[in-house]
Protein backbone atom coordinates (compact mmCIF):
# COMPACT_ATOMS: atom_id res chain seq x y z
CA UNK A 1 0.00 0.00 0.00
CA UNK A 2 1.36 3.50 -0.54
CA UNK A 3 -0.07 6.91 0.35
CA UNK A 4 -0.91 9.13 -2.18
CA UNK A 5 0.72 12.11 -0.65
CA UNK A 6 3.69 10.34 0.85
CA UNK A 7 7.10 8.33 -0.25
CA UNK A 8 7.67 5.33 1.78
CA UNK A 9 8.05 2.17 -0.66
CA UNK A 10 8.14 -1.18 1.16
CA UNK A 11 5.57 -2.15 3.68
CA UNK A 12 7.04 -3.94 6.76
CA UNK A 13 5.32 -6.21 8.77
CA UNK A 14 5.60 -6.52 12.62
CA UNK A 15 4.23 -8.98 14.68
CA UNK A 16 1.17 -9.41 12.78
CA UNK A 17 0.53 -5.11 11.82
CA UNK A 18 1.64 -4.08 8.37
CA UNK A 19 3.84 -0.25 8.43
CA UNK A 20 5.04 1.67 5.73
CA UNK A 21 9.03 1.69 5.36
CA UNK A 22 10.07 4.66 5.11
CA UNK A 23 12.04 5.89 1.84
CA UNK A 24 15.90 6.45 2.96
CA UNK A 25 17.88 4.48 5.46
CA UNK A 26 17.77 4.93 9.21
CA UNK A 27 14.43 7.04 9.42
CA UNK A 28 11.87 5.25 11.87
CA UNK A 29 8.95 3.44 10.32
CA UNK A 30 5.52 5.01 10.18
CA UNK A 31 3.48 4.75 13.28
CA UNK A 32 0.33 4.38 11.47
CA UNK A 33 -0.42 0.78 10.70
CA UNK A 34 -0.83 0.41 6.74
CA UNK A 35 -3.42 -1.58 6.81
CA UNK A 36 -5.82 1.11 8.33
CA UNK A 37 -4.78 3.85 5.75
CA UNK A 38 -8.30 3.84 3.53
CA UNK A 39 -7.31 6.47 1.66
CA UNK A 40 -3.94 4.66 0.20
CA UNK A 41 -4.13 3.56 -2.78
CA UNK A 42 -3.44 -0.46 -3.92
CA UNK A 43 -0.25 -1.36 -5.73
CA UNK A 44 0.84 -4.67 -5.80
CA UNK A 45 4.60 -5.72 -3.52
CA UNK A 46 7.23 -7.21 -6.14
CA UNK A 47 9.47 -9.82 -4.11
CA UNK A 48 12.82 -9.76 -6.00
CA UNK A 49 15.53 -12.57 -5.02
CA UNK A 50 19.70 -12.32 -5.56
CA UNK A 51 21.77 -15.21 -5.30
CA UNK A 52 25.28 -14.95 -4.23
CA UNK A 53 25.65 -11.78 -5.79
CA UNK A 54 28.48 -9.46 -4.85
CA UNK A 55 29.06 -7.27 -2.27
CA UNK A 56 28.17 -4.31 -4.36
CA UNK A 57 24.55 -4.86 -5.06
CA UNK A 58 23.50 -3.58 -1.69
CA UNK A 59 23.01 -0.66 -4.12
CA UNK A 60 21.43 -2.62 -6.75
CA UNK A 61 18.94 -3.10 -3.96
CA UNK A 62 18.25 -0.08 -2.19
CA UNK A 63 17.86 1.17 -5.95
CA UNK A 64 14.46 -1.71 -5.96
CA UNK A 65 13.51 0.17 -2.85
CA UNK A 66 13.99 3.57 -4.26
CA UNK A 67 11.69 3.65 -7.35
CA UNK A 68 10.42 6.51 -9.11
CA UNK A 69 6.98 4.49 -9.13
CA UNK A 70 6.54 4.18 -5.20
CA UNK A 71 6.37 0.64 -5.56
CA UNK A 72 6.85 -1.32 -2.64
CA UNK A 73 9.60 -3.54 -3.25
CA UNK A 74 10.43 -6.81 -0.82
CA UNK A 75 14.58 -8.35 -1.02
CA UNK A 76 15.59 -12.14 -0.60
CA UNK A 77 18.82 -13.15 -0.87
CA UNK A 78 20.58 -15.61 0.08
CA UNK A 79 24.79 -16.50 -0.07
CA UNK A 80 27.29 -19.18 1.27
CA UNK A 81 29.01 -16.37 2.99
CA UNK A 82 27.58 -15.40 6.57
CA UNK A 83 29.34 -12.38 6.23
CA UNK A 84 28.02 -10.80 3.07
CA UNK A 85 26.49 -7.84 3.03
CA UNK A 86 23.81 -8.63 0.96
CA UNK A 87 22.09 -10.58 3.70
CA UNK A 88 22.18 -8.22 6.17
CA UNK A 89 20.56 -5.56 2.93
CA UNK A 90 17.62 -8.12 2.67
CA UNK A 91 14.39 -8.01 3.85
CA UNK A 92 14.73 -11.76 4.22
CA UNK A 93 17.61 -13.97 4.06
CA UNK A 94 19.61 -17.41 3.84
CA UNK A 95 22.23 -19.21 3.81
CA UNK A 96 22.96 -21.17 0.49
CA UNK A 97 23.38 -25.14 1.36
CA UNK A 98 26.91 -25.85 0.17
CA UNK A 99 27.98 -28.84 -2.12
CA UNK A 100 24.96 -28.52 -4.66
CA UNK A 101 25.92 -29.87 -7.76
CA UNK A 102 23.57 -27.34 -10.50
CA UNK A 103 20.94 -29.62 -10.79
CA UNK A 104 20.28 -29.76 -7.21
CA UNK A 105 20.78 -26.02 -6.86
CA UNK A 106 17.86 -25.43 -9.31
CA UNK A 107 15.55 -27.73 -7.15
CA UNK A 108 16.97 -25.42 -4.70
CA UNK A 109 16.15 -22.75 -6.09
CA UNK A 110 12.19 -23.12 -7.56
CA UNK A 111 11.62 -24.51 -4.12
CA UNK A 112 12.68 -21.09 -2.93
CA UNK A 113 10.67 -19.09 -5.53
CA UNK A 114 8.05 -21.62 -4.62
CA UNK A 115 7.90 -20.57 -1.10
CA UNK A 116 8.60 -17.29 -0.90
CA UNK A 117 6.37 -15.99 -3.88
CA UNK A 118 9.42 -14.93 -5.62
CA UNK A 119 8.10 -12.66 -8.55
CA UNK A 120 11.73 -12.09 -10.09
CA UNK A 121 14.80 -13.89 -9.69
CA UNK A 122 18.37 -12.58 -10.64
CA UNK A 123 20.63 -15.20 -10.78
CA UNK A 124 24.74 -14.60 -10.50
CA UNK A 125 25.42 -18.97 -9.36
CA UNK A 126 25.10 -21.32 -11.85
CA UNK A 127 22.81 -18.67 -14.10
CA UNK A 128 23.03 -20.61 -17.22
CA UNK A 129 21.94 -24.14 -15.75
CA UNK A 130 18.91 -21.66 -13.82
CA UNK A 131 18.06 -20.43 -17.22
CA UNK A 132 17.49 -23.71 -18.81
CA UNK A 133 15.16 -24.48 -16.67
CA UNK A 134 13.02 -20.89 -17.26
CA UNK A 135 9.88 -23.12 -17.97
CA UNK A 136 9.86 -24.40 -14.34
CA UNK A 137 10.46 -21.03 -12.65
CA UNK A 138 7.50 -19.68 -14.87
CA UNK A 139 5.57 -22.21 -13.76
CA UNK A 140 5.69 -21.64 -10.30
CA UNK A 141 5.03 -17.62 -11.19
CA UNK A 142 8.83 -16.10 -11.04
CA UNK A 143 10.55 -14.02 -14.15
CA UNK A 144 14.55 -14.95 -14.76
CA UNK A 145 16.46 -11.86 -14.92
CA UNK A 146 18.89 -14.00 -16.92
CA UNK A 147 19.59 -14.27 -21.15
CA UNK A 148 18.99 -18.01 -22.34
CA UNK A 149 20.99 -20.32 -21.62
CA UNK A 150 22.70 -20.68 -24.77
CA UNK A 151 23.76 -16.92 -24.73
CA UNK A 152 25.09 -17.33 -21.32
CA UNK A 153 27.25 -20.16 -22.50
CA UNK A 154 28.49 -18.69 -25.59
CA UNK A 155 30.30 -16.27 -23.15
CA UNK A 156 31.08 -18.17 -20.17
CA UNK A 157 34.28 -19.31 -21.95
CA UNK A 158 36.20 -15.95 -23.39
CA UNK A 159 37.86 -18.29 -26.72
CA UNK A 160 34.35 -18.91 -27.90
CA UNK A 161 32.99 -15.65 -27.16
CA UNK A 162 36.29 -14.16 -29.22
CA UNK A 163 36.02 -16.41 -32.20
CA UNK A 164 32.00 -16.08 -32.00
CA UNK A 165 31.71 -12.03 -32.17
CA UNK A 166 33.87 -11.83 -34.85
CA UNK A 167 31.36 -13.07 -37.93
CA UNK A 168 29.89 -10.07 -36.46
CA UNK A 169 32.24 -7.84 -37.32
CA UNK A 170 33.15 -7.05 -33.53
CA UNK A 171 36.83 -5.67 -32.65
CA UNK A 172 38.55 -8.42 -30.86
CA UNK A 173 42.18 -8.51 -30.01
CA UNK A 174 44.84 -10.66 -30.91
CA UNK A 175 44.85 -13.95 -28.67
CA UNK A 176 45.88 -17.14 -27.81
CA UNK A 177 44.64 -19.92 -26.12
CA UNK A 178 47.24 -21.82 -24.09
CA UNK A 179 47.74 -25.26 -22.11
CA UNK A 180 51.36 -25.32 -21.56
CA UNK A 181 54.57 -23.72 -21.03
CA UNK A 182 56.11 -24.40 -24.48
CA UNK A 183 52.83 -22.60 -25.77
CA UNK A 184 52.83 -19.60 -23.29
CA UNK A 185 56.42 -18.89 -24.24
CA UNK A 186 55.29 -19.03 -27.96
CA UNK A 187 52.02 -16.61 -27.63
CA UNK A 188 54.47 -14.12 -25.56
CA UNK A 189 56.80 -14.14 -27.88
CA UNK A 190 54.49 -13.76 -31.04
CA UNK A 191 52.83 -10.58 -29.26
CA UNK A 192 55.80 -8.87 -27.99
CA UNK A 193 56.77 -9.37 -31.58
CA UNK A 194 54.31 -6.78 -33.20
CA UNK A 195 54.54 -4.60 -29.79
CA UNK A 196 52.59 -5.52 -27.66
CA UNK A 197 52.86 -6.28 -23.74
CA UNK A 198 51.88 -9.71 -23.10
CA UNK A 199 49.01 -10.66 -19.85
CA UNK A 200 47.15 -13.94 -19.27
CA UNK A 201 44.43 -15.04 -17.61
CA UNK A 202 42.00 -17.46 -17.33
CA UNK A 203 39.30 -18.86 -20.43
CA UNK A 204 36.93 -18.60 -18.34
CA UNK A 205 36.15 -16.47 -14.89
CA UNK A 206 35.23 -12.96 -14.01
CA UNK A 207 35.93 -10.26 -11.79
CA UNK A 208 39.71 -10.05 -12.82
CA UNK A 209 40.91 -13.38 -11.09
CA UNK A 210 43.71 -15.31 -12.38
CA UNK A 211 44.54 -11.86 -14.35
CA UNK A 212 48.71 -11.68 -14.54
CA UNK A 213 50.85 -9.16 -16.93
CA UNK A 214 54.30 -10.87 -18.07
CA UNK A 215 57.00 -9.27 -17.48
CA UNK A 216 60.91 -9.90 -19.06
CA UNK A 217 62.64 -8.78 -15.48
CA UNK A 218 64.34 -10.97 -13.55
CA UNK A 219 62.52 -11.33 -10.34
CA UNK A 220 63.98 -8.93 -7.72
CA UNK A 221 62.95 -6.98 -4.60
CA UNK A 222 61.14 -4.58 -7.07
CA UNK A 223 58.78 -7.04 -7.40
CA UNK A 224 58.73 -7.04 -3.04
CA UNK A 225 58.32 -3.34 -2.62
CA UNK A 226 55.38 -1.24 -2.64
CA UNK A 227 51.60 -2.87 -2.67
CA UNK A 228 50.80 -6.24 -4.70
CA UNK A 229 50.53 -6.24 -8.68
CA UNK A 230 49.73 -7.91 -11.79
CA UNK A 231 53.20 -8.10 -13.27
CA UNK A 232 54.95 -11.63 -13.31
CA UNK A 233 58.21 -12.81 -14.72
CA UNK A 234 58.04 -15.13 -17.37
CA UNK A 235 60.72 -17.38 -15.98
CA UNK A 236 58.36 -18.16 -13.02
CA UNK A 237 55.65 -18.48 -14.58
CA UNK A 238 57.48 -20.88 -16.81
CA UNK A 239 59.04 -23.03 -13.94
CA UNK A 240 55.62 -23.39 -12.01
CA UNK A 241 54.06 -24.71 -15.42
CA UNK A 242 56.45 -27.31 -15.85
CA UNK A 243 56.76 -27.79 -12.06
CA UNK A 244 53.17 -28.86 -11.76
CA UNK A 245 52.61 -30.70 -14.51
CA UNK A 246 49.32 -30.51 -15.50
CA UNK A 247 47.86 -28.11 -17.88
CA UNK A 248 46.31 -24.84 -17.84
CA UNK A 249 43.43 -23.30 -19.62
CA UNK A 250 44.29 -19.53 -20.50
CA UNK A 251 43.62 -16.80 -22.70
CA UNK A 252 46.84 -15.00 -23.32
CA UNK A 253 46.56 -11.44 -25.51
CA UNK A 254 48.20 -7.87 -25.45
CA UNK A 255 47.60 -6.14 -22.03
CA UNK A 256 44.73 -3.49 -23.30
CA UNK A 257 45.09 0.03 -22.16
CA UNK A 258 42.63 2.43 -20.94
CA UNK A 259 40.30 4.30 -21.42
CA UNK A 260 38.00 0.92 -19.93
CA UNK A 261 34.69 1.46 -21.09
CA UNK A 262 31.89 -0.52 -19.82
CA UNK A 263 28.12 -0.13 -21.45
CA UNK A 264 25.37 -1.69 -19.67
CA UNK A 265 22.47 -2.58 -22.00
CA UNK A 266 18.97 -3.74 -20.91
CA UNK A 267 17.21 -5.28 -23.84
CA UNK A 268 14.06 -7.06 -24.16
CA UNK A 269 13.03 -10.69 -24.81
CA UNK A 270 11.81 -9.03 -27.87
CA UNK A 271 15.22 -8.17 -28.92
CA UNK A 272 15.29 -4.66 -28.56
CA UNK A 273 17.42 -2.52 -26.48
CA UNK A 274 16.37 0.07 -24.20
CA UNK A 275 19.43 1.48 -22.66
CA UNK A 276 23.06 1.25 -23.18
CA UNK A 277 25.12 3.69 -21.56
CA UNK A 278 28.89 3.81 -20.98
CA UNK A 279 30.52 3.89 -17.69
CA UNK A 280 34.53 5.50 -18.34
CA UNK A 281 37.01 3.94 -16.26
CA UNK A 282 40.79 5.99 -16.61
CA UNK A 283 43.08 5.47 -13.55
CA UNK A 284 40.89 7.06 -10.41
CA UNK A 285 38.41 8.80 -12.77
CA UNK A 286 34.99 7.57 -13.66
CA UNK A 287 32.60 9.13 -16.14
CA UNK A 288 29.58 8.26 -18.68
CA UNK A 289 29.78 8.34 -22.31
CA UNK A 290 27.69 7.86 -25.60
CA UNK A 291 30.14 7.72 -28.37
CA UNK A 292 28.94 5.11 -30.86
CA UNK A 293 32.58 3.60 -30.77
CA UNK A 294 31.29 2.28 -27.76
CA UNK A 295 27.38 1.97 -27.74
CA UNK A 296 27.02 0.58 -31.46
CA UNK A 297 29.27 -2.13 -30.58
CA UNK A 298 27.12 -3.10 -27.87
CA UNK A 299 24.08 -3.05 -29.16
CA UNK A 300 25.17 -4.87 -32.05
CA UNK A 301 26.03 -7.40 -29.45
CA UNK A 302 23.34 -7.69 -27.26
CA UNK A 303 20.97 -7.63 -30.27
CA UNK A 304 22.74 -10.46 -32.05
CA UNK A 305 23.61 -13.10 -29.54
CA UNK A 306 19.99 -12.41 -27.56
CA UNK A 307 21.40 -10.92 -24.10
CA UNK A 308 18.29 -10.24 -22.42
CA UNK A 309 17.81 -8.18 -19.66
CA UNK A 310 20.71 -6.65 -17.55
CA UNK A 311 24.48 -7.39 -18.96
CA UNK A 312 27.62 -5.36 -19.30
CA UNK A 313 29.81 -5.34 -22.24
CA UNK A 314 33.42 -4.16 -21.86
CA UNK A 315 35.79 -2.17 -24.33
CA UNK A 316 39.35 -1.42 -24.04
CA UNK A 317 41.82 0.34 -26.58
CA UNK A 318 44.46 -1.62 -29.04
CA UNK A 319 46.15 1.03 -29.78
CA UNK A 320 44.00 3.90 -30.91
CA UNK A 321 40.46 1.53 -31.25
CA UNK A 322 38.40 0.03 -28.96
CA UNK A 323 38.33 -3.62 -29.10
CA UNK A 324 35.97 -6.31 -26.69
CA UNK A 325 37.52 -6.86 -23.75
CA UNK A 326 34.87 -9.05 -21.76
CA UNK A 327 30.90 -9.48 -21.79
CA UNK A 328 28.97 -10.45 -18.71
CA UNK A 329 25.74 -11.57 -18.98
CA UNK A 330 24.50 -10.17 -15.49
CA UNK A 331 24.34 -6.89 -13.88
CA UNK A 332 27.49 -5.01 -13.38
CA UNK A 333 28.17 -4.15 -10.01
CA UNK A 334 28.98 -0.43 -10.65
CA UNK A 335 25.75 -0.74 -12.79
CA UNK A 336 23.83 1.56 -9.91
CA UNK A 337 26.41 4.18 -10.69
CA UNK A 338 24.15 4.75 -13.18
CA UNK A 339 22.19 6.96 -11.03
CA UNK A 340 24.49 9.92 -11.67
CA UNK A 341 22.89 9.94 -15.06
CA UNK A 342 19.27 9.86 -13.69
CA UNK A 343 18.94 6.43 -14.31
CA UNK A 344 17.20 3.44 -12.09
CA UNK A 345 18.52 0.47 -14.31
CA UNK A 346 17.52 -2.22 -11.77
CA UNK A 347 14.12 -1.25 -11.48
CA UNK A 348 13.73 -0.60 -15.52
CA UNK A 349 15.11 -4.41 -15.74
CA UNK A 350 12.65 -5.84 -12.94
CA UNK A 351 9.56 -4.19 -14.65
CA UNK A 352 10.59 -5.68 -18.00
CA UNK A 353 10.95 -8.79 -16.63
CA UNK A 354 7.22 -8.69 -14.97
CA UNK A 355 6.43 -7.43 -18.65
CA UNK A 356 5.73 -3.73 -18.33
CA UNK A 357 6.70 -1.74 -21.06
CA UNK A 358 9.69 1.08 -20.14
CA UNK A 359 9.97 2.28 -23.73
CA UNK A 360 13.55 3.88 -24.25
CA UNK A 361 15.74 4.23 -21.29
CA UNK A 362 17.96 7.44 -21.95
CA UNK A 363 20.09 9.35 -19.38
CA UNK A 364 18.83 12.86 -18.66
CA UNK A 365 22.15 14.34 -18.22
CA UNK A 366 25.44 12.61 -18.52
CA UNK A 367 27.09 13.67 -14.34
CA UNK A 368 30.22 15.28 -13.96
CA UNK A 369 33.25 12.86 -13.91
CA UNK A 370 33.40 10.97 -10.15
CA UNK A 371 35.62 8.84 -8.51
CA UNK A 372 34.69 5.80 -6.28
CA UNK A 373 35.38 4.84 -2.53
CA UNK A 374 34.35 2.20 -0.09
CA UNK A 375 32.26 2.58 2.70
CA UNK A 376 30.94 0.61 5.75
CA UNK A 377 28.03 -1.15 5.49
CA UNK A 378 26.21 -3.88 8.26
CA UNK A 379 26.84 -7.39 8.22
CA UNK A 380 24.59 -10.31 10.08
CA UNK A 381 25.19 -10.86 13.87
CA UNK A 382 27.70 -13.88 14.64
CA UNK A 383 27.48 -16.50 16.68
CA UNK A 384 29.84 -15.50 20.08
CA UNK A 385 31.13 -17.66 22.68
CA UNK A 386 29.37 -17.91 26.06
CA UNK A 387 30.26 -15.18 28.10
CA UNK A 388 31.36 -17.50 31.86
CA UNK A 389 30.85 -20.32 33.06
CA UNK A 390 29.03 -18.96 35.75
CA UNK A 391 27.01 -16.65 33.61
CA UNK A 392 25.56 -20.40 32.00
CA UNK A 393 24.52 -20.56 35.88
CA UNK A 394 22.70 -17.49 35.98
CA UNK A 395 20.63 -18.02 32.99
CA UNK A 396 19.42 -21.36 33.83
CA UNK A 397 18.49 -19.71 36.90
CA UNK A 398 16.47 -16.94 35.62
CA UNK A 399 15.75 -18.77 32.13
CA UNK A 400 16.59 -17.58 28.63
CA UNK A 401 13.68 -17.97 25.97
CA UNK A 402 13.92 -15.95 22.74
CA UNK A 403 11.73 -13.49 20.78
CA UNK A 404 11.21 -12.23 17.40
CA UNK A 405 14.07 -12.61 14.65
CA UNK A 406 15.78 -10.04 13.19
CA UNK A 407 14.13 -8.58 10.19
CA UNK A 408 15.64 -5.45 7.87
CA UNK A 409 14.86 -2.52 9.50
CA UNK A 410 13.52 -4.31 12.61
CA UNK A 411 14.75 -4.11 16.27
CA UNK A 412 15.90 -7.97 17.25
CA UNK A 413 14.21 -8.87 20.17
CA UNK A 414 14.35 -11.65 22.63
CA UNK A 415 12.65 -12.30 25.81
CA UNK A 416 14.54 -13.21 29.49
CA UNK A 417 11.92 -15.97 30.79
CA UNK A 418 11.59 -17.90 33.92
CA UNK A 419 12.56 -21.24 32.91
CA UNK A 420 12.74 -22.03 28.91
CA UNK A 421 9.85 -20.53 27.76
CA UNK A 422 7.27 -21.21 30.39
CA UNK A 423 4.53 -19.40 31.58
CA UNK A 424 5.33 -17.05 34.39
CA UNK A 425 3.31 -16.36 37.32
CA UNK A 426 1.75 -12.74 37.20
CA UNK A 427 2.89 -12.33 40.54
CA UNK A 428 6.55 -13.85 39.73
CA UNK A 429 8.21 -16.77 41.56
CA UNK A 430 10.62 -16.01 44.76
CA UNK A 431 13.54 -17.00 42.63
CA UNK A 432 13.54 -14.61 39.85
CA UNK A 433 15.44 -11.54 41.11
CA UNK A 434 13.74 -7.91 41.11
CA UNK A 435 15.06 -5.74 38.58
CA UNK A 436 17.18 -3.99 40.33
CA UNK A 437 18.81 -7.00 41.90
CA UNK A 438 20.24 -8.27 38.41
CA UNK A 439 23.72 -7.59 37.47
CA UNK A 440 24.44 -4.38 35.23
CA UNK A 441 25.12 -6.93 31.91
CA UNK A 442 22.95 -10.32 31.12
CA UNK A 443 24.14 -12.75 28.31
CA UNK A 444 21.01 -13.42 26.19
CA UNK A 445 20.92 -15.26 22.88
CA UNK A 446 19.18 -13.36 20.30
CA UNK A 447 18.07 -15.43 17.09
CA UNK A 448 19.49 -13.89 13.53
CA UNK A 449 17.50 -13.79 10.53
CA UNK A 450 19.12 -16.21 9.01
CA UNK A 451 19.25 -18.85 11.68
CA UNK A 452 22.44 -17.71 13.58
CA UNK A 453 22.08 -17.12 17.04
CA UNK A 454 23.77 -14.32 18.43
CA UNK A 455 24.88 -13.98 21.78
CA UNK A 456 25.21 -10.01 23.54
CA UNK A 457 25.57 -8.49 27.03
CA UNK A 458 23.26 -6.03 27.73
CA UNK A 459 23.32 -3.05 30.25
CA UNK A 460 20.57 -2.49 32.70
CA UNK A 461 19.28 0.40 30.56
CA UNK A 462 17.95 -1.84 27.75
CA UNK A 463 15.98 -4.22 29.67
CA UNK A 464 12.38 -3.19 30.86
CA UNK A 465 10.08 -5.44 33.01
CA UNK A 466 7.18 -7.13 31.03
CA UNK A 467 4.52 -9.73 32.03
CA UNK A 468 5.34 -9.76 35.69
CA UNK A 469 8.73 -11.00 36.25
CA UNK A 470 9.64 -11.41 32.67
CA UNK A 471 12.21 -9.10 30.49
CA UNK A 472 12.18 -7.86 27.32
CA UNK A 473 15.72 -7.20 26.26
CA UNK A 474 16.79 -5.47 22.33
CA UNK A 475 19.98 -5.70 21.47
CA UNK A 476 21.83 -2.63 19.74
CA UNK A 477 20.47 -2.38 15.78
CA UNK A 478 23.17 -2.76 13.23
CA UNK A 479 23.75 0.73 11.73
CA UNK A 480 21.63 2.03 8.97
CA UNK A 481 22.11 1.43 5.67
CA UNK A 482 23.98 4.04 3.28
CA UNK A 483 21.47 5.66 1.05
CA UNK A 484 21.56 5.41 -3.00
CA UNK A 485 23.67 7.50 -4.91
CA UNK A 486 22.32 11.45 -5.51
CA UNK A 487 21.61 12.77 -8.73
CA UNK A 488 23.87 15.38 -9.56
CA UNK A 489 23.67 18.80 -9.15
CA UNK A 490 22.38 21.59 -11.88
CA UNK A 491 26.31 21.95 -12.99
CA UNK A 492 26.17 18.80 -15.28
CA UNK A 493 27.78 18.39 -18.05
CA UNK A 494 25.03 18.29 -21.45
CA UNK A 495 24.68 14.92 -23.26
CA UNK A 496 27.62 16.10 -25.45
CA UNK A 497 30.36 13.33 -26.10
Amino acid sequence: MICPNTTATPVVRVGGSAYLHPPWPGTACSAVPANRRKAACMVSRVRVWLNRTYAENVFFMDQLRHNPHARPVEIHATHGDADSPVLAAADTADLEPEGLSPAAYVEYALDQCAKRGIDVFVPRLHQATIAAHREEFTAVGTALLAPPAASIEVFEDKVTAYEAVQAYGIPVPPWFRVTDADELIAAVEELEADGHRACFKPASGAGGVGFRVVTRAPFSLDHLSGFPGPYVPLDTVVAALREAGEPVDWLVMPRLEQPEVSVDCLTGTDGRVRMAVGRTKNGRRRGFSLNPAWIEPARRLAESFELHHLTNIQFRMLGDRPVLMDVNTRPAGGLHQLALCGINAPWAAVRLALGEETGDVLPTRLGQDYTVVSGPRPVRPVTLPQQADDMATADAGAGVGTGAGVGHGVSAGAVLGHGAGAPVPADGPADVPAVADIPRTATVEVPGAVGLPMVVDVPVGAVEPVEGRSLAVAPPDAPPRASSPSACSAADRPLAV
